[in-house]
């Protein structure tokens, strides 16, 4: 059986050291780090992913508010940019988060453009994108850099390791792959195979059965079989899906593959946790390089 990742346990352990340098910052500053959520349309998992990273927020001391604007078909976006540009200019708001998807009137790259490059905690905005391929970014996206410090904090080594990510979004599969590419960060230096759903089935198993770490991030229940797997793999598994509506599963046929390969990361209890966990992380990061300047 394989070791289970607890990306759960390993995300509470940082938000007590998130908490602590929090309240650090406040006493030398008198500054209390606080997160803009700005939720439009009505998608009700949004709203409970919405909830869960304020009541992370409150937990560590970091304050956190939610906007809430109707977003209508002729004037949604202006509404949203209008936020945005108040929001950029306003010192107590250290980071924003555009909570996706976002209603089908509002262009979202036009919406990342006009985030502030200093609040932005999701890494959306260009500019931060173009510094993150560069290796040089002033904050790194929350799910590929929770992957990262799970699996740094589960003593498995990553340079010089085959990875495949079977994701190319660019919340995940663009972001992790240019980050395990860089050869300045010492927790970085693999050799990276990024697959998609154009991907022949055939070449994905040969590519997934000759990798080391496997993270899959394609929103199908169960899409990796315990015939696309060997024994001595990494599995991290980024798959939310709900199962009549009701039970939580991955993207990873978990009963067979976990028999299989040697490490693998839960759904829920795995990824979600440090995800968020790297919201407050950007956050408390964002606020400090703000009230430095």
């Amino acid at each position: 059986m394989a070791h289970i990742i607890d990306g759960s346990k390993i995300a509470q352990e940082l938000q007590k050291e998130i908490a602590a340098e929090v309240q650090d910052f406040q006493a030398d500053t008198g500054v209390t780090p606080c997160l803009v959520v700005l939720l439009a349309g009505s998608d009700p998992a949004s709203a409970v992913y919405v909830q869960r990273k304020r009541d992370a927020c409150a937990r560590v001391g970091i304050r956190s508010e939610l906007y809430q604007p109707y977003i209508g078909f002729s004037e949604g976006q202006k509404t949203l940019e209008g936020i945005l540009c108040y929001l950029n200019e306003e010192p107590w708001c250290h980071g924003i988060l555009v909570q996706l998807p976002l209603p089908s009137p509002v262009n979202q790259y036009t919406i990342f453009d006009l985030i502030n490059p200093d609040k932005d905690v999701d890494v959306f905005n260009p500019l931060n994108v173009g510094l993150l391929v560069q290796g040089r970014p002033r904050l790194k996206p929350c799910t590929p850099h929770g992957i990262q410090e799970m699996l740094r904090r589960s003593g498995i080594g990553i340079a010089g390791k085959k990875v495949v990510v079977i994701n190319r979004s660019d919340v995940v599969g663009k972001p992790l792959s240019s980050m395990l590419l860089q050869d300045n960060d010492e927790y970085a230096n693999a050799t990276v195979t990024v697959c998609h759903n154009r991907t022949p089935p055939a070449l994905l198993k040969e590519i997934t059965r000759a990798a080391d770490i496997i993270v899959v991030a394609v929103g199908i229940p169960g899409f990796l079989t315990a015939d696309m797997v060997r024994a001595g793999q990494v599995v991290v598994d980024v798959g939310v899906n709900r199962l009549g509506g009701k039970k939580l599963v991955g993207d990873v046929d978990f009963a067979a593959v976990s028999k299989i390969v040697e490490a693998i990361s839960p759904v829920p209890g795995g990824v979600g946790p440090m995800t968020v966990t790297m919201l407050l992380r950007n956050t408390l990061e964002a606020a400090k390089e703000q009230v430095q300047r």
